[in-house]
């Protein structure tokens, strides 16, 4: 019988060997937990498509994020959601609005804790649409200032980055103009560069209240066939002042990563989002996947493609597990 010359399989051998040899980690420090943040007190309401994810009021928030920070997660990516809404957006730039005392809130209580506050109009927006609407027409050009505005009243609050998923056209250098206009020349820009038209964001629509009222945002955000343009975009945001670029969705478009990751000098940012979070949620509860293994894999994956930063909403779990 005539044995292998090479046996990779010794490599493999102990758990300690693959700890030893292993190409790909993840680390709760390039993690960042998505958080939701609505008006009350003492709030923390339960998402029911994304089971064991909730909504916080501004103390409940806090409290959690003190938790987050002392378990190493990298930061913390807060959206708002809320009471009132209307044409302009209002809420999405006003000195009172839920994520600027929020933002505020969580700057005094955990100085250390880096905060990602998610620029965009929908969940402030009567039709849910991210931009300015005239009939069913949404208007890039003139969304470009409420965004704008709304970058540097997160920053004014004590945001380390600014991160605008709106996919108006020309939204990075215009947040970036204000940003240093007004003085905030150290706060980043985290650019959902590469944000897809996907049917993985169900879920999060639920949580953020931020469904459109009518048509949809395949106007505004990508087509999923494309990647040539995925690479197109992450370069313009480069140019225009990102710091960071990220790819959403993150497991169904592992190969833009890797795309974007060879374009671009920057760090790569990838959300794994909503839908894909509810997926692990549902097998695991229906006994069909190993819900740790299937978590700890789809990471890896996410990390392996490419991406420098990864966005879950297991971040706080897996760095307590790594911890």
């Amino acid at each position: 019988m005539k044995h292998p010359e090479s046996r990779p399989r010794r490599l493999r051998g102990s758990a300690a060997i693959r700890r030893l040899v292993r190409e790909t980690h993840v680390s709760a420090a390039q993690m960042l937990q998505p958080v939701f943040v609505v008006e009350g007190d003492d709030v923390r309401e339960p998402i029911a498509a994304m089971p064991g994810q909730y909504r916080y009021s501004v103390d409940a928030c806090v409290a959690y994020c003190k938790r987050v920070s002392a378990l190493g997660v990298g930061g913390i990516l807060l959206f708002g959601v809320p009471g009132q809404k209307d044409d302009r957006a209002s809420g999405a730039y006003a000195r009172d609005g839920i994520v600027q005392r929020a933002v505020s809130a969580i700057r005094e209580a955990v100085p250390g804790l880096l905060v990602m506050s998610d620029v965009c109009l929908c969940a402030y927006m009567s039709h849910g649409h991210c931009g300015v609407v005239r009939g069913e027409q949404i208007e890039n050009d003139e969304t470009l200032p409420l965004l704008a505005e709304t970058a540097v009243s997160h920053a004014k609050a004590g945001a380390d980055f600014v991160a605008p998923s709106d996919m108006m056209d020309g939204r990075v250098g215009a947040i970036r103009r204000a940003l240093d206009d007004a003085g905030h020349y150290d706060v980043g820009i985290m650019s959902y560069a590469v944000k897809y038209a996907s049917a993985f964001f169900g879920p999060f629509r639920e949580a953020a209240d931020s469904a459109p009222q009518f048509g949809d945002r395949r106007s505004y955000q990508m087509d999923p066939g494309n990647v040539r343009e995925a690479v197109r975009l992450a370069t313009m945001d480069a140019d225009a002042g990102a710091d960071i670029v990220m790819v959403k969705p993150a497991m169904p478009y592992l190969d833009v990563i890797a795309r974007v990751r060879e374009a671009v000098t920057l760090p790569v940012a990838a959300y794994q989002v909503s839908g894909e979070y509810a997926m692990i949620e549902a097998a695991a509860a229906n006994g069909w996947i190993d819900r740790e293994k299937a978590i700890d894999e789809s990471l890896t994956a996410i990390r392996r493609a490419g991406a420098d930063v990864v966005i879950s909403y297991y971040a706080a779990e897996v760095a307590e597990r790594l911890a």
